[in-house]
């Protein structure tokens, strides 16, 4: 069993779409023309991005942001996500999704990468977006302070 988290990412055009939208994939396996495995290392974070549609239109747009655990830790199960993960947010619709997507580019726009944001962040976001309240964005000050808590506490 690997200690790694695996997620299958899987395009079908027009149908089916499966994407990672930041994280640091430390290995990829193609399984075919049409589906990946990419693995996370414990503690990484990730967001997995799932759109669905019909010949009606989109059916499910949902993402998940998650931290990769280590075996033996407690986790989530989310689809196409194996063994699971800790869930930092999950929200679904594409109005919700939208302004997560456009959080993950104000972050990126700081010149942050998303995967090093403070957990707790996500969890405000997904906390503030569930009730469709506006969430406090995610500042450089704030990005310093994470970092400094993480030196302290190696």
């Amino acid at each position: 069993m690997s200690d790694l988290t695996e997620v299958e990412v899987l395009w079908l055009e027009k149908r089916i779409e499966n994407r990672l939208r930041f994280g640091r994939v430390v290995n990829e396996r193609k399984l075919d023309g049409h589906r990946r495995v990419l693995s996370f290392a414990p503690g990484s974070i990730f967001a997995f991005v799932r759109w669905t549609s019909s010949d009606f239109g989109t059916i499910i747009s949902r993402i998940d942001i998650l931290r990769a655990v280590a075996p033996g830790q407690r986790c989530s199960t989310v689809p196409y996500v194996k063994p699971g993960g800790e869930i930092l947010l999950r929200l679904s619709g594409w109005p919700k999704v939208e302004r997560v997507l456009q959080m993950v580019d104000a972050v990126e726009a700081l010149g942050i990468d998303p995967a090093d944001v403070a957990p707790d962040h996500w969890h405000h976001v997904h906390n503030r977006l569930s009730v469709n309240e506006n969430p406090r964005p995610y500042t450089t000050a704030r990005h310093q302070a994470w970092f400094n808590r993480q030196k302290v506490m190696r």
